[in-house]
């Protein structure tokens, strides 16, 4: 292993002992703006840390994205590093990602080889879809100006360093919904004489199923999941109240609207058929991540200079990505880099006993030093 491998490993596995939620990576973004000045670059601090390092006289600038942010799952399978805070752990690999990052600042700010500005983004929340939006509402784009944007996600269960994206819609959005229903409760002896919400939540339920089966065309890709079902009945109590909660996922803006149309038509109807009512709410966090075509190309030469398996026009990822805020804003690719087949580092994102693969650490950096020097090429002779 190399000094600078054996850096990159230090600096993840002190992230991953170390974890942090979202809005709350006070010693992240602490080690981060660290490492960036000593590096050499301006660093601007706020909701997350921004980088800048400049070369040659361009006067183009992209952005490369890394996430910070826990979460709040307990660590259950001890390998190497494990977290020292209770009730948290990088189960998703952020650890690795902003490590990676770091590694592609430190290699560019020796070697240079490129002309125009780089803009580093740390990004912090994002597994609420809160963070993106906080920067770029703190004037990111007015202070830290950049033309494209790029990231990139660990993926357990890939080859380790293959690359997959696509250009065009990369990662659905996620919408929250709730449903209320509002009855008339009564003795559990005699239903007829009140209305169960219960029982008319459970036919919404069901009915909410028909929208991917029978509303909306074969390979839509939208999912529709009822996560919670609550109501204020008991033993002989029939519930005048019942709260259905979940989330849907979407391929594009027109079909999310349209499922939102379609759950509150249904939820309505059914309550009216009952002669009671039902109120819907929505609340979209992530909205859909779209590849723009140029930087994609991009990533696959990126790629392939880099020596890595690369899948072209790969599916889109049914999970949602903060990103989808900054490929909004400027044109942009998000992109899935092979994490490992088997053991813990193929276990799913989120799950208890996943873990970052540190050998993808050097293969990340040099991905995004190619990236770089595609995208800002030094000036002939530099």
């Amino acid at each position: 292993m190399s000094d600078f491998e054996t850096r990159l490993t230090r600096i993840r596995q002190d992230l991953h002992r170390n974890p942090e939620l979202g809005f709350h990576e006070t010693r992240t973004k602490a080690l981060v703006a660290e490492h960036l000045r000593a590096l050499g670059l301006e660093v601007q601090e706020g909701a997350g840390v921004v980088g800048l390092l400049r070369a040659g006289r361009g006067n183009r600038a992209i952005a490369l994205r890394a996430d910070m942010d826990a979460l709040p799952i307990t660590e259950t399978a001890p390998h190497g590093p494990v977290s020292a805070t209770p009730g948290v752990m990088h189960a998703c690999g952020h650890d690795g990602h902003t490590a990676m990052l770091l590694g592609a600042a430190e290699r560019l700010a020796r070697e240079q080889g490129f002309d125009g500005t780089v803009v580093f983004l740390f990004q912090p929340n994002e597994e609420h879809g809160l963070g993106a939006q906080a920067m770029l509402d703190e004037g990111l784009l007015a202070r830290a100006a950049f033309d494209e944007v790029y990231g990139l996600h660990n993926l357990p269960g890939a080859p380790l360093g293959q690359v997959s994206t696509r250009a065009g819609v990369i990662c659905t959005s996620e919408t929250l919904f709730e449903i209320t229903v509002t009855g008339r409760g009564g003795h559990a002896s005699m239903p007829q004489v009140g209305v169960d919400a219960l029982t008319v939540a459970a036919e919404i339920v069901l009915a909410l199923q028909t929208i991917v089966a029978r509303k909306l065309p074969p390979g839509s890709g939208a999912v529709v999941s009822v996560t919670e079902f609550r109501t204020d009945g008991q033993r002989n109590v029939l519930p005048g109240r019942a709260r259905l909660k979940g989330d849907f996922r979407a391929r594009s803006p027109e079909t999310r609207l349209r499922v939102e149309a379609l759950m509150r038509q249904i939820a309505e109807g059914v309550a009216a058929a009952h002669d009671i009512r039902a109120e819907v709410t929505f609340d979209t966090q992530f909205v859909e991540t779209i590849n723009a075509a140029e930087p994609a190309q991009a990533v696959y030469r990126a790629a392939e200079a880099a020596g890595l398996a690369l899948i072209r026009d790969r599916e889109p990822m049914s999970f949602s990505e903060d990103f989808a805020h900054f490929a909004a804003a400027r044109p942009g690719c998000f992109l899935l880099l092979g994490n490992g087949e088997s053991g813990r580092h193929g276990q799913p994102l989120h799950a208890s006993d996943y873990d970052f693969n540190d050998a993808l650490l050097p293969i990340g950096a040099d991905l995004w030093v190619q990236l770089v020097r595609d995208r800002l090429p030094p000036e002939p002779g530099a």
